[in-house]
C-alpha cells in the first residue's frame, strides 16, 4: 500500500547505550525516501516563497505550485491551535516526473516532496485533487516537527541539528500519532479524507469480524504469517477518539509533554494518562472499541481461521466457467492464474507494476508495467504490457509512457488507457493492441481525471471521473469530441472498478460505512443497487466480473482479498431514484470533525496571486543539517552532514580520532549528482600517525586527496530488477615524516576503477532473498607511475531452495595484487568465515550457503523488542591463497570452514526493523594468522537495517 507520508519514528524511550545506533538508523532510513540526483539538469525550477513554506516546482507547473502555497498559507493559522504555534519554513519539492503516488516530510534535512501523479483507486486515498490532499496531509507533518522541537528534543537539536531532533521525536512520539493526526487533518479540513472512507477501515473490520484479539505489540510490529494493518488506520482511530473524548487540544498537550520528555521514561504513555485520566492501555482499548461499534455487528466469517492465505484480485471471465485473476501471497510473488471449476493453474508471474489492475480479452491480458528511467531516479514510466496466456509470452507495446488502467475493446484490437502527463493533465488515449501505436487522443476540456475506462460500443468510453473539485461520477465520453455526459449525480463518494456487460456498467461506490456494488443501465440511465449473497457480512464489494450467467466480486477478509462467485439469479437489483448514490459519506460518529473553523476549510481557500520566482539550483548548496557521532572502537568519529533541498549535492565535514595510533583525522567529502556522471571529491588531513620502525616509533603527517566519476544505471523492467554502476576514482597521498625520517616521505597516486551489476526477480514478503538473481563486482586499483595494482572480482548467485522461502546462495571471489607492490591497497576480499584475514598475493574463494526460516514467533518483551522471525544459515567456504616468502619461495594454503548461524529479525521500540545473528564457524584448516582452536562463535554485527 502506498503511503502519503514518510515517517521513521520510535514510540519508546531507548536505553542510553542505543542512542547512537538509533540516530544512525534514523538518518540512514530517512535518506531512503529520496532519490539522489533524481532530476535531469534540463529541469528549470520555480518557487513561491512564503513564511510557512517555500514551494519549489518545475517550470510550467505554476498553477499547482500556487495552489499548494495558498492552501498551506491559508490553512496554517487555522489548524495550528491543535498542535502548536511554532514555525519554521519548510521547502516542498513538487515532483512531476514520477508515476508514483506518494509524499513525505522528513528531518535531516528538513524538507518535503510531493509526488504528483494520482492513483486510479479512489477508495484508498479518496478523490480530492491530489496536490490538495498532499497539502492538507503533509503540512500537518511540518507542524508536528516544528512543535516537537521542545525540551530534551530541543537540546538534542542544539547539539546534533536536525538529526538530534529526529532522534528525540522518534523516541518519544509513536509513528501512529504522526499519521493518525495527519489523516484527521485531511478529514477535518476537507469534505472527504480517509477518515470518511470505509476502505480505510477495512483492515480493522476484518480483524474484528474474525475475532482476532492480537496483542498491542503484534498490532504495532506486524507479522510474516498473519495479516496486520499498518499504523495509519490505527493512528486515525486513536487520534480521532482522543479529539472526540478529551477535546481539540488533547493531543497538543500530550505530544508537547512527550517530545519535551516530561516524565523522562515512556513520556508519551505518561502524558496520555495525565490528560485522559486513564492508562495508556485502557485508552487504546477504548478508542478501538469506539470505532468497532460504528460498524454493523458481524458473526465470525467462515474464512477467519488460519493465517494469511493470499490476495485474489481483479477477476475476469474467460468463459462462463473459467476465471482469470491475480493472486499474491506472502510466499510467492504476484502471478496471473486461471481457475476452471476447482482447478487453479498459474499462467505466469506478473512483472513490475505500480498498480495491480489488469484487463482480459480473447486470450490476452493487458496491464501497466513499471519501468524506471535508466538514469534519473525521479523519472519513471508506466508502459502497457500485453500477455498471451496460451504461450506465457508478454511484451511492451508502449515505451516511456505514463499509462494507467488499460482496457481492451470488445474484439481486443484496441486498448483505451488513462494518460497522465507531467503537467498533471489526464487524457484518454486509444492505442493499437498489436504495436501500441496511438490511434486517438480524446480531448478533455473539463479537466477531468479519468479512472478505469471501458469501451462502450465503438463511439464512446464509459469511465469513472473526478472533477477538479474532487467529486465523482460515471461519464460517457465521446471518442471523437471528448464531450462528457454524466450518468450519475456528482458526489464525494468514491467510485471505481468498472466493468461493462451489454448495456450495463457494474461498479463499486462508497455508501455510508461500506463500499457496495451498483449497476447502471447506460441507455436509460437507471441506477440499481446490487444485493449479493452474504452482502451484509462482506467487507466491501469490489472488482465485479460478470458473465452470461454468473457474477464474481472481491471482498476483504483477514486472510486477504477473496473471490465470491454466484449465479446471477441469486442477486437482487433495486432501482434507485434520481441517478444518485444513497447515504453519502459517514463521519463514523466523530463530531470533532465539524466543531471549529477548520471544518471543510479547503473549500474556502482562495487562489490569491503570489509572486513566482526562479529557484537558484545553487541555493544553500551545503545546507549542513546534522552532527552525527559514530563510535566504533578504536575510531571515534563525528561528522557534520549537508544536503541541499534539490538533493543534488551531499557533503560532509568530519573529525576522527583513532585510539590505537592516537592520530587525528580531518576530512571533507562531497558528491554532486545533477549531471549524468556523479562527480565526487574529498580530502583528508591526518596528523600524528605512527608505526614502529627499526626499534622506534616514527610519526608522520598524511594528506589524502581524491576525486571521481560514477554513472549509475537502473535497467529494471518487465520481471527483472537490474542495476549497473560504473565509476573511477583517483587518489593522491602525500606522507611527511618527522624527526629526521624524511627519507621515508612518499607521494603516490592510484586509480580505483569499478563495475557493479546486479539483477534479480521480485521478492515476496516472506522470501529471505530473491529466488533467482546474480550480482557481480569488479574493482581494479592501479598506481600511477609506480609498480602497484590489485584486482578484485566478486559474484553472488541466488537459487531457490527446497521450499518457497529457502535459498541456495553460491558466492565466488578472486583477488590478486602485484607481486612487488609498493602500495598496500585496502583489502576487500571476503575471507572464509572464522579465519583472521590477511591481504595475500592471490586469493580465490567459493562459498555455498543455505538459508531457511526456522520459526515466526510473533512475540515481544515489554514493548521494546519484538521477534518476527528466526532464520538459519548453514555454509561451507573454501579459500585458496598464495604468496611469497622473503626468500622468494612460494607460500600456498587452504582455508576451509563450515558452520551455521541463527538470525533474529526483530523490531525495536515497536517501529524499527533490525536484524542480527549469532554464527558458529568450525575451521577445517589451521588459522595461520589468528588465534588457536578450530571453533569460533561470533555475534554478527553491526546490525543490518532493512
Amino acid at each position: 500500500m502506498l503511503k502519503l507520508s514518510y515517517t521513521c519514528l520510535f514510540s519508546k524511550n531507548a536505553p542510553g547505550a542505543l542512542l547512537l545506533t538509533c540516530i544512525l538508523i534514523s538518518l540512514s532510513t530517512q535518506s531512503r525516501a529520496q532519490q539522489f540526483g533524481g532530476n535531469p539538469p534540463s529541469v528549470e525550477w520555480k518557487q513561491v516563497d512564503s513564511k510557512a513554506a517555500r514551494v519549489i516546482f518545475p517550470a510550467g507547473m505554476d498553477s499547482v505550485g500556487l495552489r499548494v502555497a495558498n492552501i498551506i498559507n491559508q490553512m496554517d493559522k487555522v489548524i495550528e491551535p491543535t498542535i502548536g504555534n511554532k514555525h519554521r519554513q519548510v521547502s516542498i519539492l513538487l515532483q512531476n516526473q514520477t508515476t508514483t503516488t506518494n509524499g513525505y516530510v522528513g528531518l535531516a534535512p528538513f524538507r518535503s516532496e510531493f509526488y504528483l501523479t494520482p492513483q486510479q483507486n479512489s477508495f484508498e486515498l479518496g478523490s480530492i485533487h491530489w496536490p490538495e490532499l498532499l497539502s492538507i496531509h503533509e503540512f500537518r507533518h511540518v507542524q508536528q516537527y516544528n512543535n516537537f522541537n521542545v525540551g530534551l528534543s530541543r537540546v538534542l537539536r542544539i547539539f546534533f541539528g536536525d538529526g538530534g531532533q529526529a532522534l528525540g521525536n522518534e523516541l518519544s512520539v509513536p509513528n501512529w500519532f504522526y499519521e493518525g493526526d495527519a489523516v484527521f487533518n485531511e478529514t477535518h479540513v476537507s469534505s472527504q479524507g480517509r477518515g470518511r472512507l470505509p476502505y480505510f477501515f477495512n483492515s480493522y473490520r476484518a480483524l474484528w469480524q474474525a475475532d482476532r484479539n492480537y496483542s498491542w505489540m503484534k498490532l504495532r510490529n506486524g507479522s510474516y504469517i498473519d495479516y496486520i494493518p499498518d499504523h495509519y488506520p490505527m493512528g486515525y482511530m486513536l487520534v480521532a477518539y482522543g479529539r472526540e473524548k478529551y477535546g481539540a487540544d488533547f493531543w497538543r498537550k500530550v505530544t508537547h509533554d512527550a517530545a519535551a520528555y516530561k516524565g523522562l521514561f515512556y513520556p508519551f504513555q505518561k502524558a496520555v494518562k495525565r490528560y485522559s485520566g486513564v492508562s495508556y492501555a485502557q485508552f487504546r482499548t477504548d478508542a478501538l472499541n469506539y470505532f468497532k461499534q460504528q460498524f454493523p455487528a458481524q458473526t465470525i466469517a467462515p474464512l477467519a481461521k488460519g493465517h494469511f492465505v493470499a490476495n485474489q484480485e481483479f477477476p475476469v471471465y474467460a468463459d462462463d466457467s473459467t476465471l482469470i485473476y491475480l493472486k499474491s501471497s506472502y510466499d510467492h510473488i504476484p502471478a496471473f492464474v486461471i481457475k476452471k471449476g476447482e482447478q487453479e493453474k498459474k499462467i505466469t508471474s506478473r512483472g513490475l507494476v505500480a498498480d495491480d489492475y489488469f484487463d482480459y480479452s480473447n486470450g490476452k491480458i493487458v496491464y501497466s508495467g513499471y519501468r524506471p528511467d535508466a538514469r534519473w531516479g525521479y523519472r519513471n514510466y508506466s508502459e502497457i504490457r500485453v500477455l498471451d496466456i496460451a504461450t506465457g509470452k508478454e511484451k511492451n507495446i508502449t515505451s516511456r509512457s505514463k499509462y494507467f488502467s488499460p482496457s481492451f475493446s470488445a474484439d481486443g484490437s484496441k486498448i483505451v488507457a488513462v494518460d497522465v502527463a507531467t503537467s498533471g493533465k489526464s487524457e484518454l488515449h486509444i492505442v493499437n493492441t498489436a504495436d501500441g501505436k496511438r490511434i486517438a487522443n480524446i480531448p478533455n476540456s473539463k479537466n477531468l481525471f479519468y479512472t478505469y475506462p471501458k469501451f462502450y460500443k465503438e463511439s464512446s468510453i464509459i469511465t469513472a471521473v473526478r472533477t477538479p473539485e474532487g467529486k465523482m461520477t460515471i461519464a460517457q465520453v465521446d471518442v471523437k469530441t471528448g464531450e462528457s455526459k454524466y450518468l450519475l449525480s456528482l458526489s464525494y463518494q468514491p467510485i471505481g472498478y468498472l466493468t461493462i456487460r451489454g448495456d450495463t456498467v457494474y461498479f463499486s461506490a462508497t455508501t455510508g460505512s461500506n463500499d457496495n456494488l451498483y449497476a447502471l443501465s447506460i441507455s436509460d440511465q437507471k441506477l440499481f443497487s446490487v444485493k449479493l449473497p452474504g452482502g451484509d457480512t462482506n467487507i466491501g464489494h469490489y472488482q465485479a466480473a460478470v458473465s452470461n450467467n454468473k457474477i464474481t466480486w472481491v471482498h476483504f477478509t483477514v486472510n486477504g482479498f477473496r473471490l465470491n462467485e454466484t449465479d446471477k439469479g441469486n442477486t437482487k437489483l433495486t432501482e434507485l431514484a434520481d441517478k444518485a448514490l444513497p447515504v453519502g459519506l459517514s463521519n463514523f460518529n466523530i463530531s470533532a470533525l465539524q466543531k471549529d473553523s477548520a471544518t471543510n476549510l479547503l473549500a474556502s481557500v482562495a487562489d490569491k496571486p503570489l509572486p513566482v520566482k526562479n529557484y537558484n539550483k545553487a541555493y544553500n548548496l551545503f545546507n549542513f543539517h546534522s552532527l552525527i557521532p559514530d563510535i566504533s572502537d578504536p575510531n571515534y568519529r563525528i561528522a557534520l552532514r549537508g544536503e541541499n533541498v534539490l538533493n543534488t549535492f551531499q557533503s560532509e565535514l568530519s573529525f576522527n580520532y583513532n585510539n590505537n595510533e592516537g592520530y587525528k583525522q580531518f576530512g571533507f567529502d562531497a558528491v554532486y549528482g545533477a549531471l549524468y556522471p556523479y562527480i565526487s571529491a574529498g580530502a583528508d588531513y591526518i596528523i600524528d600517525r605512527r608505526r614502529y620502525y627499526r626499534g622506534n616509533n616514527v610519526y608522520w603527517t598524511e594528506t589524502d586527496l581524491h576525486g571521481g566519476l560514477q554513472i549509475p544505471f537502473n535497467f529494471s523492467g518487465g520481471k527483472q530488477i537490474t542495476g549497473l554502476s560504473i565509476g573511477s576514482d583517483i587518489y593522491f597521498t602525500n606522507t611527511s615524516y618527522r624527526n629526521g625520517y624524511g627519507n621515508l616521505d612518499r607521494r603516490y597516486a592510484y586509480l580505483n576503477n569499478y563495475i557493479n551489476f546486479s539483477t534479480h526477480i521480485q521478492q515476496a514478503r516472506k522470501n529471505l532473498f530473491p529466488r533467482f538473481g546474480q550480482s557481480f563486482s569488479f574493482i581494479y586499483k592501479s598506481a600511477i607511475n609506480l609498480n602497484a595494482n590489485q584486482f578484485l572480482a566478486l559474484g553472488t548467485f541466488y537459487f531457490p531452495g527446497l521450499s518457497a522461502n529457502h535459498n541456495l546462495i553460491v558466492t565466488a571471489a578472486h583477488q590478486e595484487k602485484g607481486q612487488n607492490n609498493v602500495i598496500g591497497f585496502s583489502n576487500n576480499f571476503a575471507f572464509s568465515r572464522g579465519y583472521e584475514a590477511e591481504n595475500l598475493y592471490k586469493m580465490n574463494k567459493v562459498g555455498v550457503n543455505y538459508h531457511f526460516p526456522i520459526a515466526y514467533p510473533d512475540a515481544g518483551v515489554a514493548n521494546t523488542v519484538y521477534l518476527l522471525r528466526l532464520r538459519g544459515n548453514v555454509f561451507y567456504e573454501y579459500t585458496h591463497a598464495s604468496d611469497f616468502y622473503v626468500d622468494g619461495s612460494k607460500f600456498k594454503a587452504n582455508f576451509r570452514s563450515v558452520g551455521g548461524a541463527v538470525f533474529f529479525d526483530t523490531k525495536f521500540f515497536n517501529q524499527e526493523s533490525i536484524s542480527f545473528g549469532i554464527r558458529y564457524s568450525h575451521l577445517l584448516d589451521r588459522d595461520l594468522f589468528g588465534g588457536s582452536g578450530s571453533n569460533r562463535i561470533e555475534l554478527v554485527l553491526p546490525v543490518s537495517i532493512f
